[in-house]
């Protein structure tokens, strides 16, 4: 989701990259909830961080306590953030609930980006 809000709010001609320490492939509430909002990252892909070691990062953003605890040593001079969000994939209940949560993930992460691309993307 964040790399979706990034692509929009940042610059023209920012790259944006994202990745995890593990990957399951772009979760399919994830794609639905953001064309919620009319952004499409259904063409994105679930990369694993060990595949952008040799880019020369301006910033590293982590998003989730998991992600910033078992992330490895990633060598850069990046300036790094970290904004831990709910992890919606592993929420239960009804298919409203769990969409609600989704979506509530989402605006957190809207308002993240945002700010962040005004204050750093500009």
């Amino acid at each position: 989701m964040a790399h979706g809000f990034l692509e929009v709010y940042a610059a023209e001609g920012t790259q944006v990259y994202s990745a995890g320490v593990e990957t399951h492939g772009v979760n399919p509430r994830a794609i639905e909830t953001m064309k919620e909002v009319g952004i499409d990252i259904s063409g994105n892909t679930s990369n694993n961080v060990n595949e952008y070691t040799d880019i020369d990062f301006d910033y590293i953003i982590t998003v989730c306590d998991s992600a910033r605890e078992r992330c490895p040593y990633f060598p850069s001079s990046a300036v790094k953030f970290h904004h831990s969000f709910p992890d919606p994939a592993g929420a239960d209940g009804t298919p409203d609930e769990v969409k609600a949560i989704f979506a509530n993930t989402r605006n957190l992460v809207d308002v993240y980006c945002k700010e962040f691309a005004s204050a750093y993307l500009r």
